[in-house]
């Protein structure tokens, strides 16, 4: 068994806003976006209390708090405080993996301080946090990397699970099938006809069942279930593609300015990829219209890349092949199937919780 813990940083980007500036304490922010056009990327608590969550149209989101404050996001100020947290993450252990600039496993089984329990480990790491950035984490604590997971989203915001050893089997039986990782709406509603609400219900058929019901998925879940997962805390996690996107205050119509605007976009993905030292092969499209409706064109090439001349040109391509069938509110250009040589992000016992 191995103690592994997942630490969130609380609404990070809204936090961080509002730490910076004081009048926005206490009020209903959204990062991102703007009351008229885009989309929410993080949302404050005190917006979340009126439905408003990221990834969320910025027009409904403003619907539903008519006094919502959008706010332009920083994200090299985000980057900067994120390098800070990881900095006190690997006070800890080596073994961190993040997963975003407000997330991390980390596997402090064996850990710099000596530290016997894990639950200490996290109560100290996120005192560092707020003593050094002012702002709040919450943290689950279990044997994996799914328990610990699941386990922040409890206690939040800036609080801490822990699912002990020898919990893991009466959790696991009462945890909804959506709260399983791998488990999206249509697999849900399928497990639901069967009669299947919880890991209780979903631990009643066999393995090979499973496997014939739902294919590959079927082991996954006949494990998952049962709160079995062996994925290691990966500090080397691969990175699987480069991209950016752009949302425009007014569609763009004409081909000429979409064309200006990927000009734009590839660039920015192509700095992006040499400052990563990254190489991909796969060139997509994203192109969305004003109801949102969004559509990929993607592309392979023979050869691995990083030039703004010709991420742009197969752009270019893929954008004229589509039909444009009404202007574009968003326009996006991602860079996959990454070159593995290039693409590294990182460089037992009983145990006593």
């Amino acid at each position: 068994m191995r103690k592994i813990l997942h630490i969130d940083m609380d609404a990070f980007y809204a936090s961080v806003e509002q730490r910076d500036n004081p009048e926005l304490r206490g009020k209903p922010v959204a990062v991102g976006g703007s009351r008229a056009r885009g989309v929410v990327a993080a949302a404050s608590y005190e917006a979340r209390t009126f439905g408003v969550k990221s990834a969320m149209p910025s027009a409904i989101a403003a619907r539903k708090c008519p006094e919502l404050i959008f706010v332009r996001p920083r994200f090299e100020v985000y980057k900067s405080v994120s390098q800070q947290i990881r900095e006190i993450f690997f006070a800890y252990t080596d073994l961190v993996e993040p997963l975003a600039l407000d997330e991390a496993f980390l596997d402090v089984t064996e850990n710099k301080q000596g530290i016997t329990r894990a639950t200490e480990i996290a109560r100290e790491i996120r005192q560092r946090i707020f003593d050094e950035t002012q702002l709040t984490a919450s943290a689950g604590i279990s044997i994996n990397k799914f328990l610990a997971k699941v386990a922040t989203d409890i206690n939040k915001p800036n609080g801490q699970t822990l699912i002990h050893p020898s919990k893991v089997d009466a959790f696991t039986a009462h945890l909804e099938v959506e709260r399983f990782f791998g488990v999206g709406k249509v697999t849900a509603e399928k497990l639901h006809r069967m009669g299947i609400h919880t890991g209780a219900d979903l631990r009643k058929y066999s393995r090979p069942a499973l496997v014939q019901m739902f294919g590959k998925s079927g082991s996954y879940y006949y494990h998952i279930c049962r709160g079995i997962d062996d994925r290691p805390v990966r500090p080397d996690r691969i990175r699987k593609s480069v991209g950016a996107e752009r949302t425009y205050s007014e569609d763009l119509a004409e081909l000429s300015a979409q064309k200006s605007a990927l000009k734009d976009i590839a660039e920015e993905v192509s700095k992006r990829m040499q400052k990563g030292s990254y190489q991909g092969k796969t060139i997509t499209v994203k192109l969305r219209y004003s109801d949102f409706t969004t559509h990929t064109r993607s592309r392979s090439i023979d050869h691995f890349t990083d030039a703004e001349a010709e991420i742009y040109a197969i752009a270019i391509e893929l954008l004229e092949a589509h039909p444009r069938e009404q202007p574009f509110r968003l326009l996006g250009i991602s860079v996959s199937n990454l070159d593995a040589d290039r693409s590294s992000e990182g460089g037992q016992l009983t145990l006593d919780f």
